[in-house]
């Protein structure tokens, strides 16, 4: 490696404020590139947007604060669970995410009822004190006998060194994730570790420097598989990045069904609301524009604004650098 990691954020470029205004048209003119559902692989349960920590670059703004996403009960949870098998969609995946899951008081009973309708389970967590509650410990334990090989747990690591992670998550953050990490090793859990690229590093050195880390552990994680190690881009929708046009499919060797919300819908639970929202993707939990409906059968069908016969304009800043440009998918 050339030179020590470093946080690179602060050289990133403002974003023009030309782009990203017209569903249809790029700022040049071109025509706005589209996705349609392929298949609907991992409905995502937001579970509110309170977190124990308060990290530097939160795209979704989490803190001990923020409860904007109300925490989503299990009541609502299960109306979505049975609408997927009553409309036939064959989805094989129920994602919790945050804010941090585990500080919701319903995630266990949630998990359960996933779990009971026969859908595997993915919980996005940072691993610290919510996650290592003796309620939370023994019911995680409890419910990884009773569905042996559904429920996998996905931790944010969002660097290989005490350093560079807390420059990110804060002080004193290090040793209670690892804390985690280490009880999830021990009691044999399906797990994975999520870490970031604003660190000036090749993905080759990253992996390299998670993969001494894990060793010294003895995690059950190869760092070489992207699943199990997950190496996010950036976001920021304040940071300037190409829009992307229905010419880019063919320029960058992608196609439609390779984006995330080919394969994803996300819903929250907006503070205040009566109802529960269906949005497109995990990225985008504030941008009313992409606001789906109600339940899962209407975002099938909406048409306007960002959206056509449910087919999702890529109209926001985290379309192109997370998911087309970046190739990220919270599923891994």
């Amino acid at each position: 490696m050339n030179e020590q990691p470093r946080d690179i954020r602060a050289t990133f470029a403002p974003i023009d404020e030309a782009k990203f205004i017209n569903p249809d048209l790029t700022a040049k003119g071109e025509a706005r590139a589209v996705v349609g559902l392929h298949h609907l692989e991992t409905l995502w349960i937001n579970t509110g947007t309170l977190c124990n920590i308060t990290c530097k670059n939160c795209y979704i703004a989490s803190s001990p604060t923020n409860d904007d996403l109300a925490y989503f009960t299990l009541e609502n949870a299960v109306s979505f669970f049975d609408e997927l098998i009553d409309l036939k969609l064959d989805t094989p995946e129920i994602g919790f995410t945050g804010g941090e899951p585990f500080m919701n008081p319903q995630i266990l009973e949630m998990i359960k009822a996933a779990l009971s309708r026969n859908f595997k389970v993915l919980v996005l967590t940072n691993a610290m004190q919510p996650m290592q509650r003796k309620k939370i410990k023994q019911g995680l334990l409890e419910l990884k006998e009773k569905f042996p090989g559904k429920m996998s747990l996905r931790v944010s690591l969002d660097h290989y060194t005490k350093s560079l992670h807390e420059i990110e998550r804060g002080g004193q953050t290090w040793d209670k994730a690892i804390a985690g990490l280490d009880w999830l090793a021990e009691n044999n859990f399906d797990m994975a570790i999520a870490g970031r690229t604003c660190w000036a590093e090749q993905e080759g050195d990253e992996r390299a420097g998670y993969a001494r880390l894990i060793e010294k552990h003895q995690w059950p994680i190869d760092s070489s598989n992207q699943g199990q190690l997950i190496l996010f881009p950036e976001m920021d929708e304040k940071v300037d990045v190409p829009e992307i046009t229905t010419a880019c499919w063919g320029i960058l060797g992608k196609q439609p069904k390779d984006v995330m919300c080919a394969t994803s819908r996300m819903v929250i639970h907006r503070k205040g609301t009566a109802s529960p929202t269906v949005l497109p993707c995990t990225l985008l939990p504030y941008d009313s524009s992409f606001e789906m409906g109600e339940n899962l059968a209407d975002s099938l069908k909406v048409t306007g604004g960002n959206f056509v016969d449910g087919a999702v304009k890529l109209n926001h800043p985290h379309c192109a650098k997370f998911c087309v440009l970046g190739g990220g998918s919270c599923t891994g």
